[in-house]
């Protein structure tokens, strides 16, 4: 007797398949982020190597680039220690208020970034609530670089709270209370059971708050005090350019912030596979 074999049913999938899909995603990303940043480099292209590196060796452009790269670092920084310890409170403790206080992390990004950088200068200037205080005590924030990292702290908080919270409730508690029965203190239970699984996301977090940060434009201009060689951020040069009808001079800045930004974050971004491959060797 002849065994019949049934055709095995094939396994229909929600999305199409890779080609297909790969050539949509493609075709976005092209139309969408590469032909508009094409387009920049073929502008300033225009200018000639020789008028390209003329207008990045200029004084107050490089005094720009540096304002804008340096506070959007130290911003980004401080608000990965700040957003993981935020992300931590809100995960590992219940106390009252804890869901309004968790709405109001997301406040920056519905907030006008105008309105938070009126707000801003407004609360830190000489006159401000806590401007007047600080000068009195020889800290001078409103009109500084200090208050463009204010600003920036300020719009780049929820970035790292929102891609740490996650991965942080995911991290069973029982690897804590194990590490504390084995006579682990605090520190050594966050430095080698906690932060190995979460540095992957604290650098995501960063990298994110950081690429915020440094072409930020509206809470910054009003804080900022915009002096040139001082607290002039590179995008507020690029406005200033193209006020002048210099196109190619803002598309060269405009290039030389890309250039710059790409190096950081693919820095960040190869240094968080490194901790992700790592993290998964050590599980096996």
């Amino acid at each position: 007797m002849a065994v019949v074999r049934l055709p095995t049913p094939r396994r229909r999938r929600v999305i199409p398949g890779f080609g297909l899909s790969l050539g949509y995603t493609l075709f976005w990303l092209g139309l969408i982020v590469l032909i508009p940043l094409a387009g920049v480099f073929l502008k300033s292209a225009g200018l000639g190597w020789h008028g390209i590196w003329r207008i990045w060796s200029e004084p107050r452009v490089l005094s720009a680039l540096s304002v804008s790269f340096g506070t959007a670092l130290a911003a980004a920084a401080f608000n990965a220690a700040l957003g993981t310890l935020v992300a931590w409170v809100l995960v590992r403790y219940r106390f009252p208020g804890k869901r309004l206080f968790d709405a109001m992390i997301d406040l920056p990004f519905a907030l006008p970034t105008a309105v938070a950088g009126i707000a801003l200068a407004a609360l830190y200037g000489p006159n401000g609530w806590l401007g007047r205080w600080l000068e009195t005590a020889g800290i001078k924030v409103a009109y500084t670089p200090l208050g463009i990292v204010v600003a920036l702290v300020f719009i780049g908080l929820p970035f790292v709270v929102r891609v740490v919270q996650p991965v942080l409730a995911d991290i069973e508690g029982e690897f804590e209370e194990a590490a504390a029965t084995l006579g682990a203190s605090r520190w050594q239970t966050v430095w080698r059971v906690v932060l190995p699984s979460l540095w992957p996301a604290v650098l995501a977090g960063f990298a994110l708050a950081f690429a915020r940060g440094v072409g930020e434009y509206g809470s910054v201009i009003f804080i900022a005090g915009n002096l040139p060689n001082v607290s002039e951020i590179a995008p507020l040069l690029i406005v200033i350019k193209l006020e002048e009808f210099d196109y190619a001079g803002a598309t060269a800045i405009a290039a030389a912030m890309l250039l710059l930004s790409f190096a950081l974050l693919f820095a960040v971004n190869t240094l968080q596979s490194r901790l992700l491959r790592s993290e998964r060797r050590g599980r096996r």
